[in-house]
């Protein structure tokens, strides 16, 4: 394994979740049914590579180098132990094989190219380099790919399918839930931005949702992925006026930081989290709960860190098997995205046929065209490679999330989301 110095860690780190952690935002080109059963290669239904009678053999290609991805290991692993403790699928078991691309274009390739000799098909990869080993998929269209990706020409690719896809825009409920409680504020609008293209883009698409909703953003400049002091920015968020803070796709690390400044200068905006600082350590990392209380949290995810744990079966059942594949490990978004990568992998495969091959798993997952993990995510359509318009609404108490009196109940017909309004994708 290649050496990393401790800059160039905090610098890809801070890139992969700018890139990653909202869960939408890579490239703004429609991809309507761009997965269906007519693009699938006829050699592809005699393709029997890595499957026996008695086990199926997939690949998990992350950037596993000074752990930046591991919970996509992680979580890919997690699941394969659960569905091997049930008798595997039609008696066979998940074999997962890991590899590491190093955090290299060269690696992933190499890593991709194994898959597609040795292995039936790739689950729940998650790199920052996946456009190299998209390029071979894209060669080679008969090799299934059930993963989060996030170059924008891999994620549309026919034989690549995602359990929470790409795309640009937001969800206008959530802007109409929080304007309803803030109508005034909704005016006086600040951000925090990622300096870095992918980034950039999603704030363009969120931001453009929010103009349609009526808000008006008046501060929103970009930070770099050094950045550890945001004082300057809040002392002018505050000169400025602002009334509400989205924080959507500041990662924790930032996002507690951030959240620290806002305490020290004694302004209180309103906050609104995202994915990206959804994790059991903010109050701790920001300076203690009374820093993040009352703050909100918007996402196309149940709380799967814990909290929704007693009320959604599938979450106990998420980091029961993650603490099984990995003993103490630190859950994150990635390892939820293995996890439902491989479940919707999983899915395919059961109706894919006594004897299946490469084709008639793509030609399966190519009639899935709603997943949600069993509730612990969102609606979404791989097919169709969209996401939909439903979300949660959280807030802080005493530091911990809980979800608010305002979401429905798990138990109603939308399983805890909010699904009103439209899902708002900007002109291309």
């Amino acid at each position: 394994m290649r050496s990393t110095s401790l800059k160039t860690r905090v610098v890809v780190v801070g890139v992969a979740l700018a890139l990653a952690t909202s869960a939408v935002v890579i490239s703004t080109d429609g991809v309507a049914s761009a997965s269906t059963g007519s693009k699938i290669p006829a050699s592809a239904f005699s393709d029997h590579t890595g499957i026996t009678k008695t086990e199926v053999k997939l690949a998990n290609v992350s950037t596993l180098t000074i752990g930046l991805f591991k919970g996509a290991d992680v979580g890919a692993q997690a699941y394969a132990d659960y569905v091997n403790s049930t008798g595997g699928v039609n008696g066979r078991k998940l074999v997962l094989t890991d590899f590491d691309d190093q955090f290299g274009g060269a690696g992933n390739k190499q890593a991709t190219q194994n898959a597609i000799e040795n292995d039936f098909a790739m689950v729940g990869n998650f790199s920052l380099e996946d456009s190299y080993g998209g390029a071979l998929l894209k060669s080679d269209p008969g090799v299934p790919d059930v993963s989060v990706v996030l170059d924008p020409g891999t994620n549309k690719l026919p034989n690549v399918f995602s359990a929470v896809p790409l795309n640009a825009g937001w969800e206008e409920g959530a802007f109409q839930f929080l304007k309803t409680k803030y109508p005034k504020d909704i005016h006086a609008v600040g951000a925090m931005v990622a300096g870095l293209p992918s980034a950039e883009q999603d704030w363009a698409g969120e931001k453009y949702a929010m103009g349609k909703a009526g808000y008006k953003v008046i501060y929103d400049p970009t930070y770099t992925v050094s950045s550890t002091d945001f004082t300057q920015n809040v002392i002018a968020m505050k000169n400025a006026g602002v009334k509400m803070v989205f924080m959507d796709s500041m990662a924790e690390s930032y996002g507690a930081s951030f959240l620290k400044d806002l305490a020290q200068q004694d302004f209180h905006p309103v906050v609104v989290l995202g994915a990206a600082s959804y994790t059991n350590s903010l109050a701790k990392d920001a300076g203690g709960a009374a820093a993040i209380n009352g703050d909100y949290l918007e996402q196309n995810t149940s709380l799967y860190l814990g909290q929704d744990a007693k009320a959604i079966p599938a979450v106990a059942t998420f980091l029961h098997w993650v603490n099984v594949a990995s003993p103490g490990f630190k859950t994150d978004l990635y390892t939820l995205y293995a996890w439902l990568s491989t479940e919707l992998f999983t899915q395919a495969l059961k109706s894919a046929g006594s004897d299946p091959s490469r084709g008639s798993e793509l030609q399966a997952l190519s009639k899935i065209t709603t997943f949600d993990g069993n509730g612990i995510v969102a609606p979404n359509d791989p097919v169709a490679k969209t996401v939909g318009n439903c979300y949660l609404i959280a807030k802080v108490v005493n530091g911990q999330f809980t979800r608010t009196a305002d979401d429905p109940p798990v138990t109603s017909s939308t399983h805890g989301y909010r699904c009103d309004y439209s899902y708002i994708v900007p002109p291309a």
